[in-house]
């Protein structure tokens, strides 16, 4: 039994690792937050962590009865969810580049950058709609068990996130280090792209939900 969990660890990292996708999304992060000194970036990127595995574990532990209790079904989740990120993605995409000869904007002060470290850099930056799913998925499987089996699967999918959120931390605290690891006229054109792939990540969770509620409205009886 406790080796089937550790089994499952990998698993749940592998299921994970791509939703979340701590590299690209320190990049989505750079394009929010902007110019800021290295501290509020480890500020930031500790909420964001800690954000994350508390996230985790509310979606892992009671995400299925908040789902029952509003009445939400997983595809309508799916639909609303990616939307949202294509929205997030399309806003991004179209965003105006400065010029040279754009006066700077003014850098925010910290509170109102701290501000936005659940939303939107958390949720659903970090814990978008493809994460609740995927955690719902692995909970379910979970709940098929024996209670100390599905004890251990659940403590497994937690440890996985742990994993997950040590990457996230340090792909977000070093975002701009990562950035300037790029060249200068490169990181305009990343961003656009990680912009198309958010958009097309969110075009793709809110397909999955529409054509399982088509699937279930050709399923009823005429």
């Amino acid at each position: 039994m406790f080796d089937s969990a550790l089994r499952f660890i990998p698993l749940a990292f592998a299921a994970l690792l791509p939703v979340v996708n701590p590299l690209g999304s320190a990049l989505i992060l750079m394009s929010i937050v902007g110019d800021e000194p290295p501290a509020v970036y480890r500020r930031l990127a500790w909420r964001i962590a800690l954000g994350m595995l508390g996230s985790v574990a509310v979606i892992e532990l009671l995400g299925s009865l908040i789902l029952k209790f509003f009445g939400i079904s997983l595809p309508v989740l799916q639909v609303a969810g990616g939307l949202t990120l294509a929205a997030m993605g399309w806003s991004m995409l179209n965003a105006h580049d400065p010029s040279p000869g754009d006066a700077p904007a003014a850098r925010p002060d910290v509170d109102t950058v701290m501000s936005q470290a659940f939303y939107p850099l958390t949720f659903p930056v970090t814990v978008g709609p493809g994460v609740i799913v995927v955690v719902l998925t692995l909970s379910a499987h979970a709940a098929g068990h024996a209670w100390q089996a599905s004890l251990l699967t659940h403590a497994a999918i937690f440890v996985a996130a742990i994993v997950l959120a040590v990457l996230v931390f340090f792909s977000y605290a070093y975002a701009p280090r990562l950035s300037r690891m790029l060249p200068g006229h490169a990181i305009s054109g990343v961003q656009r792209l990680i912009s198309f792939i958010l958009l097309c990540i969110g075009a793709q969770i809110a397909w999955g939900g529409m054509a399982t509620l088509l699937r279930s409205l050709q399923a009823l009886p005429h």
